[in-house]
């Protein structure tokens, strides 16, 4: 196995992945420094987001054209130029537009990378590969917190930005020097039409999913942009049925064990983002933790994923996808659903064991579940399977974070009437509190009508801070029950079907080219 050249994979993608999470820490900072509304400052995510979502479906096609070892130097070239010139930003503006250069850089990364994987990695050691390549893919999401904090706290938050220069620069000359070219299709023209309909449609379907929330869900401005993206993205299936060289070969979804792959990794990437999403919301709003501490927090199911991948992959060489991905996804399912039953007063070390196992599961399934369907496509169509893959991705995890965003304040909502119900404010035990927390203010300097108003306000912030917590516990059952449909989807990818579906593929393919 060309392990060199897998190493400089890794080492790009850890990069690109890492820098989407690493920087979430740092916004109150560029608030401060920047003196920026929050609506401003939340483009520097959403920026990224958007243009690395648009540049994502055509990866495949630049591949082909280009060469995939050409376009990965491209890429991580231009992540490390768009993260010198964050670096070097001076106001919001600014930052959100060299975001924007290093998103186009690092939205390529990943399935570039990924595609050259199954170009250079024979089939029967694909699984190992991936399960190396997808530490990355895994860890950097978790590690990226922690590192972040770390960085801003200790030194800079220009240290963010500027700590990928020399890892660029190292993972550039490394590519020259060790990767090689991919055969090039230079006779397949530019579907320039495919690559219009594709940016518009998940432009505006990352767009309103970023800023639903926000907006509101029923806002003219959210349906707009929903609408838009849904009848783009028809025109731009429609169109890709049509053209003789598709941008994506929209066929492809005619693949059962490939259309079971993506279904089965877009919820498996909703797992992954409820932990990653919904913990660090717990540990700071509700137990008072640092960023800091919360990254710590994570630190450990983050190693243990990691540690899981090359294990999985070397597994599903052997086994294929099937035991792997059932009892992977199995485990996930049971520990976030027990997740509900976490409290204001959860120990610490507790949470960090219920997330370690529960990412022995998702390191267990994450991979095979994705590699299955991609082992049934021939080996000239991996570049644009690779694109609709991380296109799938990237939309599914973006779904999955507004969904559980949009099921957490309602719930909230609910919990806070409930409990309001049940909190008189002329029942003997809420006077009795009320009592207590009042003297317990006036021993503490207060005068009496401040000490009441103080008293009133600390019940009803118990009282909000119960129902945020019970809101939580009712995302983390709805988020299991997300995950558990992965399940029967499993029953899909045996290593008998992958087998079969992949001859059927190669002879379907043939007989086109013939």
């Amino acid at each position: 196995m060309p392990w060199v050249a897998l190493l400089i994979l890794v080492i790009g993608a850890f990069m690109a992945i890492l820098d989407t999470s690493i920087v979430n820490v740092a916004l109150p900072r560029f608030m401060t420094l920047f003196g920026s509304e929050p609506d401003k400052i939340q483009w520097i995510l959403t920026g990224y987001m958007l243009a690395s979502g648009v540049v994502v479906p055509i990866t495949g096609y630049l591949g082909d054209r280009f060469g995939t070892k050409r376009m990965y130097i491209w890429s991580v070239a231009a992540f490390t130029l768009g993260s010198l010139l964050c670096g070097l930003a001076w106001n919001t503006e600014s930052l959100t537009v060299f975001r924007v250069v290093q998103a186009i850089g690092g939205g390529m990364i990943i399935p570039v990378s990924m595609a050259m994987i199954y170009r250079i990695i024979p089939r029967q050691k694909i699984g190992m590969a991936l399960g190396v390549w997808g530490v990355a893919a895994i860890m950097a999401p978790a590690v990226g917190p922690t590192l972040g904090g770390y960085l801003v706290d200790n030194f800079s938050w220009h240290w963010i930005f500027t700590i990928n220069i020399p890892i660029g620069i190292v993972a550039i000359i490394l590519s020259i020097s060790y990767l090689e070219e991919t055969p090039l299709q230079k006779n397949i023209k530019p579907d320039l039409l495919g690559v219009f309909l594709s940016s518009a449609g998940c432009f505006a379907l990352l767009l309103a999913l970023s800023e639903g929330q926000d907006k509101g869900w029923d806002s003219q401005y959210i349906v707009s942009l929903l609408v838009l993206s849904g009848f783009t993205l028809l025109l731009f299936v429609l169109w890709e049925l049509y053209v003789p060289n598709p941008l994506i070969d929209v066929r492809l979804l005619l693949n059962p064990v490939f259309s079971a792959s993506l279904a089965a990794t877009c919820i498996s990437t909703i797992g992954l983002f409820s932990a990653v999403f919904l913990i660090p919301i717990y540990a700071q709003n509700l137990l008072g933790y640092t960023p800091m501490e919360t990254g710590l927090l994570m630190m450990p199911m983050a190693l243990v994923t990691g540690l899981m991948m090359p294990i999985s992959g070397k597994l599903f060489d052997k086994f294929g996808a099937f035991w792997l991905g059932f009892i992977g996804m199995f485990i996930v399912v049971v520990i976030t659903y027990h997740l509900h039953t976490l409290s204001l007063d959860t120990d610490y070390r507790h949470l960090q064991l219920l997330l370690s196992i529960r990412a022995v599961g998702l390191g267990l399934a994450s991979m095979p579940l994705t590699t299955a369907g991609m082992n049934t496509i021939p080996v000239f169509m991996v570049g644009r399977a690779s694109a609709l893959n991380n296109t799938v991705r990237q939309i599914s995890g973006s779904m999955g974070i507004a969904y559980l965003t949009y099921v957490m304040l309602q719930r909230q909502a609910y919990h806070t009437s409930v409990l309001s119900e049940n909190v008189s404010i002329t029942s003997p035990m809420t006077q009795h509190s009320l009592g207590q927390i009042e003297g317990m203010l006036m021993a503490g300097g207060l005068p009496a009508a401040a000490a009441d108003q103080g008293s009133l306000s600390v019940v009803m912030g118990m009282l909000n801070r119960q129902a945020y917590m019970n809101a939580l516990a009712d995302t983390f059952v709805v988020s299991a029950i997300i995950i558990a449909v992965v399940l029967p989807i499993v029953f899909l990818l045996s290593k008998k079907r992958v087998e079969q579906e992949r001859k059927k593929q190669e002879a379907y393919y043939a007989q086109r080219k013939g």
